[in-house]
């Protein structure tokens, strides 16, 4: 899990970098690296928790999983559209990209670590 933390927050960085250096605003708080670690790892914390939950809970984990982490991850962008007024949407769309990235990298660790079968 850590592994993903560090991978998924190196990933955000480079996210971040990019959207300010193509027009994202600099006071743009979500794009800190304060701020996007932090939500990173409470992410990937939670993403793993319910990971396991659908492990033991589930009696087809990996069909469960297939609809419910697009589905977790679409929800996920909910609060990112409200920031559209300080953000712009440059800042908005790096926030988007930063949740699949985060997805991307800790369903790649869970699988892993947590095999569904």
């Amino acid at each position: 899990m850590l592994a993903a933390i560090v991978l998924s927050s190196l990933a955000n960085a480079l996210i971040a970098v990019v959207a300010r250096a193509i027009g994202a605003p600099d006071d743009f708080q979500p794009l800190d690296p304060g701020s996007y670690i932090f939500l990173t790892t409470v992410g990937v914390v939670a993403g793993a928790l319910g990971w396991a939950a659908v492990r033991k809970l589930s009696g087809d984990p990996e069909k469960l999983i297939r609809w419910l982490a697009p589905v977790v991850v679409a929800v996920s962008f909910v609060p990112d559209f409200f920031l559209f007024g300080p953000g712009g949407a440059t800042g908005v769309v790096a926030l988007l990209l930063m949740h699949v990235a985060v997805a991307a990298l800790a369903v790649t660790a869970y699988r892993k670590v947590m095999p569904l079968s």
